[in-house]
């Protein structure tokens, strides 16, 4: 099997239930889908390259989880509600093994998420992975970058810095005998992404964003959008018992870890005071752990304290330029 069209036939065309909005998918020039009343279109586009985002030699499984999941949680941080991508895959040779672990781990997340794959492109040539996904959120009530005010609270969901370790087990093979190894290395790759946690902040939060290429990078995205500063209480993070072993229990490092993880989309949020009750009945059927991690300052300073002491650390993101982290 090697031709374009088998591929698709073989591992991608009708293999989902379709959804009552899908009026045509795969099979024509274009796909056409009914919106529903009263909502606008999220659309966002994440691409994922073999030797930047992944090995080669990665469980191609993994490798379709931690995909589509990077585009699931982008519509997570506006509160959307997914509901169909498109797929163009680029392959160096049709390998029917990888094909087929790799199609069933999408669309057993898909599936998940009611995610309607509704078309795409396959093509040969170094392997990569484009996904484009679309949802919908109630008109005039997306959670932007945009909205936070002095005096808001910072929030994040989940446990941050395990992606960053996991990372360093899967590029350095001393680490892969850490007993949190294997563990962390599977964080990296099988993210949750915050849909319902999401929804549930529509009517509360601020602003919102998804943490993709660390905390410290993606927050300075709302201060900027926003206009405002933030003071981070480090000792707040919440950090898995995994990475404190990891790191030997050092907290100083464990915090940098929680700063600097890329991929690990969980969702950093703002609430004013005023709304820290109606937070708490928001998030109560998620089932999503979600930390005070700082509060909205004036000006436009990130300033990090850990135990009432400023700190100074030169920290930085994820950049694919500046290949920093």
């Amino acid at each position: 099997m090697s031709g374009e069209f088998d591929i698709i036939k073989a591992y991608f065309s009708h293999k989902q239930s379709v959804r009552r909005d899908v009026d045509l998918d795969i099979g024509d020039d274009c796909a056409i889908v009914r919106v529903p009343d009263n909502s606008r279109i999220a659309i966002t586009t994440d691409t994922l390259v073999a030797g930047t985002h992944f090995l080669t030699g990665a469980n191609p499984a993994w490798v379709a989880h931690k995909a589509l999941a990077s585009n699931i949680s982008d519509l997570a941080a506006m509160g959307a509600t997914p509901a169909w991508c498109s797929l163009a895959l680029t392959l160096p040779e049709a390998d029917n093994e990888w094909l087929q672990s790799f199609s069933q781990a999408f669309f057993d997340l898909a599936d998940y998420y009611n995610i309607h794959l509704i078309g795409g492109d396959t093509t040969k040539g170094p392997l990569s992975i484009t996904i484009t996904i679309q949802g919908f959120v109630p008109f005039e009530r997306a959670i932007l970058r945009s909205g936070a005010k002095v005096g808001d609270w910072i929030y994040v969901t989940g446990e941050l810095g395990d992606s960053k370790a996991g990372l360093d087990v899967i590029l350095n093979p001393d680490l892969r005998s850490h007993p949190a190894g294997d563990e962390l290395e599977k964080r990296h790759y099988l993210s949750t992404p915050r849909v319902l946690a999401g929804q549930a902040l529509v009517n509360v939060a601020s602003s919102g964003i998804d943490i993709s290429d660390g905390l410290i990078s993606d927050l300075r995205h709302i201060l900027n959008a926003s206009g405002v500063g933030a003071r981070l209480n480090l000792e707040s993070l919440p950090v898995s018992d995994e990475l404190l072993e990891f790191v030997k229990y050092n907290k100083e490092q464990a915090f940098q870890y929680a700063l600097t993880s890329g991929e690990e989309y969980e969702l950093c949020f703002t609430i004013p005071d005023y709304s820290r009750v109606s937070l708490e009945s928001a998030m109560a059927y998620t089932g999503t752990r979600y930390t005070c991690i700082g509060q909205i300052q004036a000006g436009d300073e990130l300033s990090l304290y850990f135990n009432h002491t400023k700190v100074n650390w030169q920290l930085a993101g994820y950049d694919h330029f500046l290949r920093k982290e």
